[in-house]
């Protein structure tokens, strides 16, 4: 099969299409035929060197896929494998940018009724960050403020439309006027951070009290700042560092004062049975909301598979809002 690689770490350009061995789903595992992959932010990391898959994960990039399951492994545990025919979207161990990937039969999702592949593929990686650092782990209530940073982009968007479907109050960081007029349009209160302090907006918008929890992409340097913009007792989920990896300048004794609590979370390395369980929640709660048209994905571009240089040097461009997706040579497309 034809797949997307790179031979060393390097910029976009280093990506290019060439044949690799298909894979064969191994025990609890299906095998897919792709129709289309989800660009995301650990595909730009990965392809740089500066984030290796876990062991035993496919060495491929991409980590969402939407497309048809064409074989399947042996039967194992409670988890039933797709039937042979049918059409999911995948949370991927790796894989994702090739003709085809296996995949645990309990991270497949079917896709939402009336979605065809590029908004099915659209769904995963992003979807379950979303709900599993924000309702698992950070059990975000109705009623509770919540500020998402990088309210424009795929994990962004989306979480704004979760945080306003299950009752929160949403906030949103982001880098120009349109992306907060996006931000806006999706039912955030939007703050351009590059004209704004956000942490004292967050104070004069919440009349000092400051919100419950915070979905930070960002790291380093808004240490500080998102501290002083959480209320007491309020929480910091920390999903990625693009600000850095080091904070300085940083005052602890908010932490005990406040009663914060800080988490860092990836959801690459964690297991089958926790990304099974997340599917399982998405299923029973998030994609009634998705066949209604309550919440969607938003895209920005979709891509031909052979191009996925450029998908790339778009998405490290920050100039897009929503989700970069690729389309896989002679993939017809299908709706649901």
């Amino acid at each position: 099969m034809q797949a997307v690689v790179f031979d060393e770490p390097g910029p976009p350009s280093a990506l290019h299409l060439t044949q690799v061995p298909l894979p064969v789903p191994a025990a609890g595992e299906v095998l897919v035929k792709v129709y289309a992959s989800g660009v995301n932010r650990p595909d730009i990391m990965q392809r740089k060197g500066l984030y290796p898959p876990p062991p035993g994960a496919s060495p491929l990039l991409g980590l969402e896929i939407a497309g048809e399951v064409v074989a399947t492994g042996p039967v194992t545990g409670d988890t039933p494998l797709p039937a042979k025919g049918s059409l999911v979207c995948a949370l991927t161990n790796g894989g994702g940018y090739a003709e085809y990937c296996t995949v645990p039969a309990g991270q497949c999702l079917p896709w939402p009724k009336g979605f065809d592949a590029v908004r099915a593929a659209a769904l995963p990686e992003t979807f379950f960050t979303v709900w599993s650092n924000l309702f698992m782990t950070a059990r975000l209530r109705p009623g509770e403020r919540v500020l998402i940073h990088g309210g424009a982009g795929g994990i962004g968007t989306a979480a704004i439309q979760l945080a306003r479907a299950f009752g929160a109050i949403p906030y949103a960081t982001a880098g120009n006027a349109e992306k907060c007029r996006l931000c806006e349009r999706l039912g955030a209160v939007a703050i351009n951070y590059n004209t704004d302090d956000f942490a004292e907006k967050i104070r004069q918008l919440t009349d000092g009290k400051g919100v419950d929890v915070i979905l930070d992409i960002l790291g380093g340097r808004y240490l500080d700042r998102n501290l002083r913009s959480l209320a007491r007792a309020g929480r910091l989920i920390v999903i990625s560092l693009q600000s850095g990896a080091k904070a300085e300048n940083v005052d602890m004794g908010r932490i005990l004062m406040k009663n914060l609590t800080i988490e860092g979370t990836t959801l690459r390395p964690r297991s089958t049975a926790y990304k099974t369980a997340i599917a399982r929640e998405l299923r029973e709660k998030v994609w009634p909301k998705l066949e209604t048209g309550e919440i969607a994905p938003l895209i920005h571009a979709t891509f031909p598979l052979s191009e996925t240089s450029e998908a790339h040097t778009v998405m490290e461009a920050g100039s897009h809002s929503g989700k970069i997706v690729l389309v896989h040579p002679d993939a017809d497309l299908p709706s649901a």
